[in-house]
């Protein structure tokens, strides 16, 4: 899709008016759906899903969140706009939380401002033998239903269960990826799921790419983001991810549902990284693992430098390359490389990929191999045999660690796996499920009416960590972009 249409001819000024034409590509952009998120059309809500796009069937399930792609394309036009005016810069007050003892009573103090950046990613992904990676012994969720606790918990003392309880439930955690609480009272309100988490010393941060505006604060003061609930997107379907990049990682996620979807649908999905692994085949895993991926999170057709004269299209197009690269980049803190023509249907397609990271990493903790990649949500070749009306702007994919296309059976064959691993949630008002994100990807189905899911990410459990304030982004994309573009 050509973002400005037919390209225009232009003359030997055309290179002085190129920050014109960067404001009709930014109007372009908005247009084309530049709001609109990255899912995926996937998977009917079923215990054993099907592989749905492949088998042509018009879905109801989604993948990783929102994607950056299109968040990328939004923030490049909301900065590079404001290259062309005034410049603003606008800085967040700071307020540091206090580091409360590892087991003492938290007070509660209002988070807006406060929460510190996510954490750096934790890699370990070198030397793993694929042939002869453990056992998985325990898998997700875990349930662990109010309904059946009896005497053990009676209403009104859920708070001071769940303190008692906080080491085992961390340890059922660690050796399970997901635990899923059932028909809980106190969290169906966001004060309540507050103190749900932090009667397990969960201490709360950032998303990974909260700048990017692709969840919206839902209760600042609680440190609560939406969950992918906009009218807009509740067609798309959310396929299997971590939420990362391969520069930040959240330790920890909370997902709360304070409304089901009104109409159906919007189940919660989860997937063992670890058991994705163990079932895939050695042959097809060995070949990933040692390629690497790469993975696209946004397309910017510029098409309009086809039209320049001969000896004025390669200096126009590495300005523009630098120049949105300076833009975007810091923005995400992604580690993205700003490259034309990489899926080969456009040669004046720049796109936003990150560098060649592993699909598979140890996780910090327990040393346990897992599935840690998005490919299932973000590959191009699964989008395009699901439903989905992403516009080309906010179209991801994913490449082998040299930008070459990853086999279309290996790409077949991961999406088979991870689909086969899904375990769908159909959660209730005050549900919780408290997963690890780094064994546990999460997806999302789609939905119909109102719906009203949260989430809230954590870096650590106990003690803070420590310098995590530092050089942390502000909340001006993460608002201007939700307010109006999303």
């Amino acid at each position: 899709m050509a973002l400005l249409g037919s390209p225009r001819s232009m003359s030997a000024t055309a290179l002085g008016d190129t920050m014109s034409d960067m404001s009709r590509i930014a109007l372009g952009l908005v247009a084309a759906g530049a709001g609109a998120a990255f899912l995926t059309p996937g998977t009917t809500p079923s215990k054993a899903p099907a592989t749905p796009g492949l088998r042509g069937t018009t879905s109801s399930s989604t993948g990783p969140g929102v994607t950056t792609g299109t968040a990328v394309a939004s923030c490049a036009v909301a900065a590079l706009a404001a290259t062309r005016g005034k410049a603003t810069k606008r800085a967040a007050k700071v307020v540091r939380q206090q580091a409360p003892p590892a087991v003492a009573e938290r007070k509660t103090t209002d988070l807006s401002g406060a929460l510190p950046d996510c954490p750096a990613t934790i890699w370990n992904a070198d030397d793993i033998d694929i042939k002869k990676l453990p056992k998985v012994k325990e898998t997700a969720p875990l349930i662990i239903d109010a309904a059946e606790l009896g005497d053990e918990l009676k209403k009104g003392t859920e708070k001071e269960w769940i303190t008692a309880q906080k080491d085992k439930i961390m340890s059922q955690l660690e050796a399970h990826g997901a635990i899923w609480f059932r028909n809980f009272e106190s969290t169906k309100q966001p004060d309540g799921f507050r103190e749900f988490y932090e009667a397990l010393q969960l201490n709360p941060c950032l998303d990974p790419i909260h700048t990017s505006g692709l969840r919206a604060m839902e209760e600042k003061k609680h440190a609560v983001y939406e969950a992918v609930n906009k009218p807009s997107l509740a067609g798309h379907f959310v396929g299997l991810h971590n939420e990362s990049t391969f520069v930040k990682t959240a330790t920890y996620g909370a997902f709360v549902c304070f409304k089901q979807a009104s109409e159906g649908g919007g189940e919660f999905l989860i997937a063992d990284g670890a058991k994705i692994l163990e079932d895939m085949d050695p042959e097809v895993l060995e070949r990933i693992y040692t390629n690497k991926v790469r993975i696209s999170v946004s397309n910017l057709d510029l098409n309009f430098l086809g039209s320049l004269p001969d000896d004025m299209k390669e200096s126009a197009s590495d300005f523009l390359q630098d120049l949105i690269f300076k833009v975007v980049a810091p923005k995400f803190d992604m580690d993205l490389e700003m490259v034309y023509g990489a899926d080969q249907s456009n040669p004046y397609r720049l796109q936003a990929i990150e560098h060649a990271q592993s699909p598979i990493n140890k996780h910090p903790v327990t040393g346990q191999p897992v599935w840690f990649c998005n490919l299932h949500n973000h590959s191009r070749y699964l989008r395009d045999r699901r439903p989905c009306t992403v516009p080309e702007v906010g179209m991801t994919d994913v490449y082998s660690g040299d930008l070459s296309a990853i086999p279309y059976d290996d790409v077949r064959h991961i999406n088979e796996v991870c689909e086969k691993n899904i375990k769908v949630m159909a959660m209730k008002e005050g549900d919780v499920v408290l997963l690890d994100n780094y064994r546990v990807l999460h997806g999302r189905n789609t939905f119909k009416g109102d719906r009203k899911h949260a989430v809230t990410w954590f870096e650590s459990c106990g003690e803070p960590l420590e310098g995590n304030q530092k050089q942390k982004p502000d909340d001006f994309m993460n608002e201007l972009i939700n307010k109006t573009l999303v």
